[in-house]
């Protein structure tokens, strides 16, 4: 029979190509760094392949290696989540969930949600990321996290999605706009001149590019926004309009005596909020029991 490698022995080489220095992983990994290159050397030998190329200053993955890596990854979280099905039998929404979030949504949903966590699942502790969607879905795949709350459309075809509700864009412009007077907003060429977006990374920025059309590169004369919060500022000091998702107009965002928040004409641009999981998740019955509760979590919430 054919010699197999150890888990422990991908994690030596994932923390190798992480740190790209022996020293500091294995001291990652709280061993010896005798212990770490023994183990990478027997992967090595098992593979018959050189994965590492090392001297005394450099050390740098070979292109192997970095094939080896990124399916280390994989079979390291599919380990965790094997080890938590046995941990979790029949325990459901009990123990350590970790959740991702991202910004446009965070501050305006999770408040009634988390509560709604607390009252119905006492036992569970729950450990939160807020940060942009590619990073997310990165410490996803890397098992660093059970689920994320994000929003579609985005690349999700090597994920478990759980779509949960729409989330309508609306227009929002300092009162007295010409773009904000009608009741309900068309797209128009001079809205997309004066359309102020998110930095790159923000999925709703494609979102807000994509509802005006493909032909919107950047912002107006090159202004970005780090934030929604941001965002609306800058439309309050008359630099241009936005599209602000419903669920931050419907929490407060935009109530200011200066601004005024339009829904647009049908077909309305939307964005949809879903919960992803890898595809090996041992936690579908969470993954079911946290979509209700986000879902109670934004009727509470009002919107």
């Amino acid at each position: 029979m054919t010699a197999l490698t150890s888990l422990k022995q991908l994690h030596y080489l994932l923390a190798l190509s992480e740190q790209l220095n022996f020293t500091r992983a294995a001291e990652s990994c709280f061993v010896t760094q005798s212990t770490l290159s023994a183990g990478l050397k027997e992967l090595e030998d098992v593979l018959g392949a050189q994965l590492v190329e090392r001297d005394r200053q450099t050390v740098l993955m070979t292109p192997l290696g970095l094939e080896v890596v990124k399916r280390a990854r994989a079979i390291l979280a599919a380990a965790q989540d094997l080890v938590e099905i046995a941990a979790g039998a029949g325990k459901p929404m009990m123990g350590l969930l970790r959740l991702g979030v991202i910004p446009t949504i965070a501050p305006f949903l999770l408040p009634q949600s988390l509560r709604l966590l607390r009252e119905r699942y006492p036992a569970l502790r729950l450990a939160l990321r807020e940060d942009l969607t590619a990073s997310l879905l990165l410490r996803l795949e890397h098992g660093q996290l059970d689920f994320a709350l994000i929003a579609l459309p985005y690349d999700t075809a090597n994920l478990l999605v759980e779509p949960l509700f729409d989330d309508d864009l609306w227009v929002v412009g300092r009162k007295g706009d010409p773009e904000v007077k009608a009741r309900k907003v068309d797209v128009t060429p001079s809205m997309s001149d004066r359309l102020l977006l998110l930095e790159e990374g923000h999925c709703l920025r494609d979102h807000a590019l994509y509802a005006c059309g493909a032909s919107i590169r950047r912002s107006w004369e090159g202004m970005e926004a780090t934030s929604l919060l941001t965002l609306v500022q800058m439309v309050e000091s008359g630099l241009g309009i936005g599209l602000v998702p419903e669920m931050a107009i419907k929490r407060g965002l935009t109530a200011s005596p200066n601004l005024v928040a339009r829904p647009m004409a049908k077909p309305s641009p939307k964005r949809t909020i879903a919960l992803v999981a890898r595809r090996s998740t041992s936690r579908l019955a969470d993954l079911k029991a946290l979509a209700e509760v986000v879902q109670r979590g934004k009727l509470a919430a009002g919107f």
